[in-house]
């Protein structure tokens, strides 16, 4: 997940910002610190106090360990308001924004969701935990085998996460009821339009790298695309071909 580098409630910028640690092996679930404390105060604090509702998306967030999808030198920082590296110049997102973009998708259980970014694996978790079947694109190899190794480890490995651009989509298992993006295009691309099924909803920063970008909401209905402002942020740019620049 790309994630913000701080964040100015009440309607002020969410940033996207990143750094440039190796990740380290996840290590074995016996003889953990327990961090139910920190994930509820984080819940309660970070997430319900800035007007998330939806009971299913805060029981998800109060259950999946997000402490173990990162680096373990940074556990600590887990929990609090802010991204945390997670290698390869990525971070796990700031806890508010996770909670923001999964509640505006409004899923159902059984549910088919694309995820374009998988970063650690934290994000596609939770979509998991809420019932829908998740499928997430990554273009780093390297994160890619660290979300698979983190989602296994956490006993979500029914997700699928492949390799690959996202910008092409994953035309295999299309049409998605939701898709959300966590990195910004400049525009959306043309394939997840065109891979979002009817009546589907899309989650998706677009903008320039470097700028504020806008959060919006998608939705498709009868082949017309209806745009919702969220907020204004600053993701990390989506790399890969863009066919609109060929």
């Amino acid at each position: 997940m790309r994630v913000e580098k701080t964040l100015l409630y009440a309607g002020l910028l969410f940033f996207v910002s990143c750094q440039d640690k190796k990740i380290s092996s996840s290590e074995s679930l016996v003889n953990q610190p327990d961090f139910s404390q920190q994930r509820k105060k984080m819940v309660l604090e970070q997430v319900i106090q800035r007007k998330i509702k939806d009971p299913k998306v805060i029981k998800a967030l109060e259950k999946v360990p997000r402490h173990l999808f990162i680096p373990k030198e940074s556990w600590s920082q887990a929990y609090e308001d802010k991204p945390v590296s997670i290698g390869f110049q990525q971070t796990i997102s700031q806890p508010y924004i996770v909670a923001l973009m999964t509640e505006v998708l409004s899923l159902k259980p059984g549910e088919k969701v694309l995820e374009i970014g998988t970063g650690s694996g934290y994000q596609a978790a939770l979509l998991a935990e809420l019932g829908a079947e998740t499928y997430s694109i990554e273009i780093i190899p390297e994160l890619a085998k660290f979300a698979k190794k983190n989602l296994k480890q956490t006993g979500y490995e029914k997700i699928q996460v492949k390799t690959g651009d996202g910008y092409l989509g994953w035309k295999e298992f299309a049409p998605f009821d939701a898709i959300i993006v966590t990195c910004a295009p400049e525009d959306v691309p043309p394939s997840l339009l065109e891979q979002l099924k009817e009546e589907g909803r899309m989650v998706i920063p677009i903008g320039l790298s470097g700028e504020v970008q806008e959060l919006l909401l998608l939705k498709k209905s009868y082949g017309r695309l209806h745009k919702e402002s969220l907020a204004p942020v600053r993701f990390v740019p989506m790399v890969g071909e863009n066919p609109r620049k060929k």
